[in-house]
């Protein structure tokens, strides 16, 4: 992501319509009036240091790209652990984000503006070269609309600005004849088909040598895209029709953002992520400003001011305000639902929000800009990057860091508008975290998880298109450019666009068609560029005063806005119940429960419902907690819902007087042997002690060789495993101890680990509830010794065991109708973690996706209250709420707990009743005999 090039928007009046050298000066004009005021509230970073951080700057390019020409030219991009190049269909896929890819030394073309801007004319004049001798855009593959957009078509697009500045200057690429261009040109027209829908919207994909929907094609059957794809076209798309004077690519980028404004929700004034190219409707109705959002905003803003069209300002102050007004929790940036814009729709942050600081600047927005910037860089020092995705207590969500440069962008943006020599340090920070722990012998590695440091074989085009050239800009005076940045505009991808397009080739209507769509308050609309002593108040502490309550706001793990941060300083307060914390056996958090608003209703079924009533809250303050908490024990249902589901497994009773004729289906386990996989584990049944298995057990030589009964609740399921394991059990069954829970009306349950690594548990585990966990054991009670099979799916019957079936009529009787009884439910729709106080958002972050977290469980609309002063919440959390309900009886049932009979004996029932039960199903059964188990 990127900005203009200086502060525009940050510095003195400038006439709404003034012509962009009067908005050159006025940068000017803001830079010079900024740096007087910081410069006297900071120690200034001396010439010489910043000379000195500049070539190291260069250096890192020179490896970075200096291996990349070596190693991997001409494939796409350097894998800089095996020093060599990746090209698409070489190595083994890695999805989505191969679609970057489309054998046209994307590396190369996205570096050429970069070469220039670090000064570096003769090389650049040879990499132009390169491109014109060996680039092919006509090749059979499949790639991103979107990617090759802003890498491919903007990598051409700033590469030819660039020469023809060069060119003018006379001394460097005076051979040049638009050859850049018209390569660009060619790329526009391979792209223009993706644009052939009902809505104007683009397929998300487009095959360079087919286009669209050919059966060679190999795309076009896509229905969906994201919000940022389809509206981050317009400033390559016009720059093209301004540079060529071909109208039908700005008239095609229009049209989609045309779009897409018209599909906003109308009350919120916010977008989704993913939007259907032919019907308009929201896919993904959750909005925010990270990822599949995030260019959109920006280019509607720097559309305007490449542009000159008043409807974008228009339509960015809109969302912004939208933005302001929901999104922004300082210094957070949460996503909401864009129908219910006071609902947050997830408790973690992705690392491209990190462009917004810097779009802030260019709208003039400096305060929230230095307080989400200082929140980011609070991460970073904790975690040496910024993780692709952070809760909002600040932990890592997902580990990798692809070496993105949106942080490095809106540091040099805050640095060009306040001057502040605190955002040099923090730039020198960013070169020493890179070289220490990103850079390898040939090149630099992302990181694959920044909490260990390892490695990914991946360096993206764009860590040289953006990263070195924000780093250089940052510690660079103006004599060290070769020409004057402020001329020029940034693109997303960090490519240089000339501002002078504005008055060029306007061919394009420009109908103001915004108030067909919504009636706009003038008045907060900002139509020129906003004062300096507005920006910056005459204090030279203005943005350190800003920053310094939250320089602890990571290690205090506080994810709430800067007052809210100091309140609770002040006052020692204890910090608020986290979901994740929560204990139902504990009283202390029943009654915070009960100060939120937040009361547990008991369902029939077991379940327990959580609803909130804002209005009985104690205070304003603990309402907020409360719906804090609804909305993390929603994500944590949402988690465990979308975690990876396992088919069910079968518990088999294979002794007399049974044969292998009754099938239980039992939930499967997360960790341990997995049974799809290995050999079925055959053993005897053992009790263990204690009941609940959550410590050490007491009768090791009654479970050695034998697969142990364990009941439910107090522990997490790793843990009973554990215990079961050292005492020598060679398999686990954990029963529900909510008595009457039945797989007949449950979904079943999958368990899940404790967030550790669960390698060490090695013996399979299985979950049966409670209705089919008596079966066995009332055949432990009356037969004593029973003997089962754990498996993915039943076996057949056991005509060794079954042979020494006794010759009476009533056991032939009995065991004819006990054939083949299974309990089944074919739906694992909920992975239960056994102890809510243990489950975390971020147990499993390797495995999880964007599109994993963003669908949040569902709210009851009956307890939805559009009032504000009665806010309700409710979340049906399955599983999860059984066990708030299953601890909330352990409380005045320990005694049961440590005795298995007494917890059991309430629902003994004779085996002889349980078959006598099953003789009227006799003849059923017998129609049976001959399908599969």
């Amino acid at each position: 992501m990127s900005e203009a090039g200086g502060c525009w928007g940050c510095g003195s009046p400038v006439p709404q319509r003034a012509p962009w050298s009067l908005v050159a000066a006025a940068t000017a004009l803001c830079l010079v009036s900024a740096t007087s005021v910081w410069t006297a509230g900071a120690a200034p970073m001396s010439r010489e240091e910043k000379q000195k951080l500049g070539n190291q700057v260069l250096e890192m390019f020179d490896h970075a790209y200096g291996n990349y020409m070596e190693h991997a030219y001409p494939a796409d991009e350097l894998m800089p652990l095996t020093c060599r190049g990746r090209v698409r269909g070489q190595e083994p896929s890695r999805g989505d984000v191969d679609d970057a890819l489309g054998k046209f030394s994307l590396t190369l073309i996205d570096s050429l503006d970069t070469l220039v801007v670090l000064n570096k004319t003769k090389e650049f004049e040879d990499a132009v070269r390169k491109v014109l001798r060996d680039v092919n855009l006509d090749n059979d593959v499949v790639v991103s609309v979107f990617e090759t957009n802003i890498r491919v078509l903007g990598g051409l697009l700033g590469g030819h600005s660039l020469a023809i500045m060069l060119k003018e200057k006379g001394e460097y690429m005076q051979w040049y004849n638009d050859e850049l261009l018209q390569m660009a040109k060619q790329l526009g027209y391979k792209l223009l088909p993706a644009f052939n829908t009902t809505s104007g919207l683009p397929y998300p994909r487009i095959n360079l040598k087919f286009g669209i929907r050919k059966p060679e094609a190999r795309t076009g059957t896509e229905t969906d895209t994201c919000t940022a794809c389809a509206g981050t076209l317009i400033l390559e798309f016009a720059a093209l029709s301004r540079f060529t004077g071909a109208t039908i690519f700005e008239e095609y980028a229009r049209k989609a953002l045309d779009f897409l404004w018209e599909k906003r929700q109308r009350s919120s004034n916010l977008v989704g992520v993913t939007i259907n190219i032919h019907t308009g409707d929201w896919v993904r109705k959750d909005s925010g400003v990270g990822a599949g959002i995030d260019s959109y905003y920006e280019y509607l803003l720097k559309a305007y001011v490449l542009l000159g069209d008043d409807s974008f300002l228009e339509r960015f102050n809109t969302h912004y305000d939208a933005i302001m007004r929901y999104i922004s929790q300082p210094p957070l940036l949460l996503d909401v639902h864009i129908h219910k814009p006071m609902l947050n729709a997830r408790t973690w942050m992705d690392a491209l929000l990190a462009f917004f600081p810097g779009l802030q600047v260019l709208k003039g927005d400096i305060r929230p800009a230095i307080e989400t910037h200082e929140m980011l860089y609070q991460v970073i020092k904790k975690h040496n990057f910024l993780p692709e995705a952070f809760t909002t207590d600040f932990r890592v969500h997902w580990a990798q860091h692809p070496l993105r440069p949106e942080f490095a962008e809106s540091t040099y943006f805050l640095y060009k508008a306040t001057g502040d020599p605190y955002y040099l340090e923090v730039g020198k920070t960013l070169i020493e975290n890179l070289n220490k722990y990103a850079r390898v012998p040939c090149g630099f590695a992302a990181m694959k998880d920044v909490r260990t440091g390892s490695h990914e074989d991946r360096m993206d085009s764009f860590f040289l298109a953006e990263m070195f050239k924000y780093l250089y800009l940052l510690f660079a005076d103006k004599e060290d450019i070769i020409f004057d940045i402020e001329d020029y505009i940034f693109t997303t991808e960090a490519h240089l666009l000339p501002l002078w397009l504005s008055t060029t080739n306007q061919s394009i209507s420009k109908k103001n068609t915004t108030s067909d769509y919504t009636e706009l308050d003038d008045s907060n609309f900002d139509w020129t560029c906003p004062n300096t002593q507005i920006l910056f108040p005459n204090d030279p502490l203005y943005a350190q005063s800003i920053r310094e309550p939250l320089k602890n706001v990571v290690d205090k793990s506080c994810p709430r806005g800067i007052i809210r941060v100091e309140e609770s300083f002040r006052s020692g307060a204890k910090p608020p119940l986290r979901a994740r914390d929560f204990m139902a056996t504990n009283p202390e958090h029943l009654e915070i429960l009960k100060k939120m608003g937040v009361s547990l209703i008991h369902l029939k079924d077991g379940r327990v419902q959580l609803v909130q009533h804002a209005i009985q809250a104690a205070s304003s303050i603990d309402a907020e907690d409360g719906l804090r908490f609804m909305q993390e024990m929603i994500e944590l249902s949402s988690q465990q819902q979308k975690e990876q589901q396992l088919p069910p497994r079968a518990v088999q009773i294979v002794s007399h007087p049974f044969f292998g004729r009754v099938v239980l289906t039992a939930g499967p386990a997360q960790f341990g042997l997995d049974l799809s996989k290995h050999k079925e584990t055959r053993g005897f049944v053992a009790s263990s002690k204690p009941y609940n298995g959550c410590s050490e057990l007491t009768n090791p030589e009654a479970v050695m060789g034998k697969i142990a009964l364990i009941q439910r609740g107090q522990c997490m399921f790793a843990e009973k495993a554990r215990n079961i394991q050292n005492a020598g059990a060679i398999g686990g069954i954990v029963i529900d101890d909510n008595e009457g829970s039945s797989s007949d009306t449950a979904p079943l349950f999958q368990m899940a680990g404790d967030g550790k690594d669960t390698d060490d548990i090695k013996i399979p585990m299985l979950f049966l509830f409670s209705k089919e966990g008596s079966i066995i054991l009332d055949a432990v009670r009356e037969y004593e010794e029973v003997e089962v099979l754990l498996s993915d799916k039943a076996k057949d019957r056991d005509s060794e065991m079954e042979n020494e079936e006794q010759p009476s009529s009533e056991n032939d009787s009995q065991n004819q109708s006990a054939e083949e009884i299974t309990s089944s439910s074919q739906d694992v729709d909920l992975v239960d973690q056994e102890s809510p106080e243990e489950s975390s958002l971020n147990s499993h972050p390797e495995s999880l996706s964007p599109t994993d977290m963003d669908n949040a469980a569902s709210i009851d609309p009956s307890e939805q209250n559009s009032d504000p002063t009665e806010n309700h919440e409710t979340t049906s959390l399955d599983g999860e709420c059984t066990d708030l309900d299953n601890q909330l009886q352990e409380q005045s049932e320990t005694e049961e707990d440590s005795n298995p009979n007494v917890s059991w004996g309430k629902k003994v029932q004779p085996i002889d009743s349980i078959l006598a039960d099953w003789n009227e199903d006799i003849e059923a059964f017998e129609m049976m005999e001959k399908d599969e188990l």
